[in-house]
């Protein structure tokens, strides 16, 4: 074995990273605040994941990995199936991942930012936004089973809906004060399916 040993954790160099680029997207966070954050030079960085982007790509999923976690764990909880949409939603008004609410979602931020110029980050976010959507309709559809839900649309319609809103919901909750709003959207949506 040669060259040094590696004296650091992947994952926990990530995380740091990811929050990083949380904080400021992709094209903001410099390279020298990524070394700050993860507590790795320059060379060790880039030895160990070639270039910024590709640590992004780490981050990214890491990001997703744990949202749709937090996610599938509240659509798969107990209640009823508007109960469970309803929470849900409710996770995203409060902050999602975020529970200070400070930062937008990374994944929907990543799509808005790189939008389909990154053909790796559409990827990684289309995987995430697929399995979301599964998870979503899934419920819909027991939902819609059992007599709970209006079963006059398709669920894959009926959760497509779901999630415009679920994402405009993510948008709006950090750039409007009015619960009020919030809360409308939330119940509107719900009363509606």
């Amino acid at each position: 074995m040669s060259g040094r040993p590696k004296e650091y954790d992947d994952m926990r160099v990530i995380e740091a990273a990811m929050d990083v680029f949380w904080d400021t997207g992709y094209e903001a966070s410099s390279t020298q605040v990524l070394c700050e954050r993860t507590g790795l030079g320059r060379g060790s960085l880039y030895y160990a994941f070639g270039n910024k982007q590709n640590l992004y790509e780490q981050a990214l999923r890491r990001y997703q990995e744990l949202g749709l976690k937090a996610q599938i764990e509240i659509l798969e909880g107990s209640g009823s199936a508007k109960e469970r949409l309803r929470a849900l939603l409710q996770w995203v008004v409060n902050g999602g991942l975020d529970p200070n609410g400070n930062r937008p979602c990374m994944a929907l931020f990543s799509t808005m930012e790189h939008g389909k110029k990154h053909p790796a980050i559409e990827e990684i976010n289309q995987a995430y936004f697929s399995k979301l959507e599964a998870s979503v309709c899934s419920t819909i559809a027991a939902g819609q089973q059992n007599g709970e839900l209006s079963s006059d649309r398709p669920a894959i319609e009926v959760a497509r809906v779901f999630l415009t809103i679920y994402g405009g919901l993510n948008i709006f909750s950090h750039a409007m004060e009015d619960n009020a709003f919030l809360a409308d959207v939330l119940e509107g949506t719900i009363a509606r399916l």
